[in-house]
Formats: C-alpha cells, sequence, structure tokens
C-alpha cells in the first residue's frame, strides 16, 4: 500500500463515528502485535464465543448457505 492510499483512508476515518475510530485503532493494534511478535491473549468474550461456535459446530448446527450469503451481500453493502 503507498502512504497516499493510507493517508486518504486515514482523512476518511476522521469522519467517522468515535466508536467505528475506536474500532479500527484496536484492530490496527492487534495487526501491530502480530508483526512484533507478540502473544494475543483473547478477551474473556472472544473466548465465549469461540466455545459457543465450537458447541454449535459440534452439535451440527450451520449457517445455510442461503444465510451466509445473505450475510455477506449485508456486508458488501456496508
Amino acid at each position: 500500500m503507498t502512504t497516499k492510499i493510507l493517508q486518504d483512508a486515514m482523512r476518511r476515518v476522521e469522519a467517522w463515528p468515535e466508536a467505528a475510530q475506536l474500532e479500527l485503532a484496536e484492530l490496527a493494534l492487534e495487526l501491530d502485535a502480530g508483526f512484533s511478535g507478540e502473544v494475543y491473549r483473547a478477551t474473556p468474550e472472544e473466548l465465549a464465543g469461540i466455545e459457543r461456535g465450537l458447541k454449535d459446530a459440534r452439535e451440527g448446527r450451520f449457517a445455510t448457505d442461503e444465510q451466509v450469503k445473505a450475510a455477506f451481500d449485508k456486508f458488501r453493502r456496508a
């Protein structure tokens, strides 16, 4: 990525709601930690979500193809 593209993206981010800016900053810090070799520590909420997902998988509960398509369509529009 060029510096110009990154600078343009950051200018746009300044107009985002504060919560969205915070989410982006947290994501950037997580990515940075991965590059520095730091070990990621999941939050209790993330661990609970992982456990729920694993339980659902063990019980054979998966999204249908239509549900997956609807989710991707929703986020592509955003």
